[in-house]
């Protein structure tokens, strides 16, 4: 089933929306807004509000599609890999140092910025207890944004 949302625009609906035509308030998980043609729940709002956990590495991970939208949290003798290539244009990744030292982030991927810089980096340090998100920008550019240097 799907949501018409204009100018030849669809939207799939997930299993348990129904379709409707007016805006109402999200007070409870019984209650429900509509927008675009389609009712959204408070729970299914909610989803919107959690990061999937991809889990703790321990060793030497490489980041993969499956980890866009999630956080890979590194643990004791951990590092990361963003990959060239394998990325697609608005994808995420999430990082969490759960260390009490700095982790080193390697940057295979063609370009990698720092964000608010404008130099191409072959790795980054990713801070004790830090976060940082990967944003690509195409399959061979990203930028690093967080607790990094």
């Amino acid at each position: 089933m799907s949501g018409y949302i204009g100018k030849g625009k669809s939207v799939a609906l997930i299993d348990g929306m129904v379709g409707a035509n007016n805006l109402s308030d999200v007070d409870s998980a019984a209650t429900s807004v509509t927008n675009l043609g389609f009712s959204v729940t408070a729970a299914q709002l909610n989803d919107f509000n959690t990061v999937p956990a991809v889990g703790t590495q321990t060793g030497s991970y490489t980041l993969t599609t499956a980890d866009t939208g999630k956080y890979v949290q590194v643990g004791t003798g951990g590092s990361i890999t963003i990959p060239d290539a394998t990325f697609s244009e608005g994808d995420v990744v999430n990082v969490f140092n759960n260390t009490t030292g700095d982790v080193t982030i390697t940057c295979s991927i063609t370009t990698a910025y720092i964000s608010g810089t404008d130099t191409d980096v072959a790795s980054v340090t990713l801070a004790t207890r830090g976060f940082c998100s990967i944003f690509f920008i195409s399959g061979t550019v990203c930028v690093i944004a967080g607790a990094v240097s």
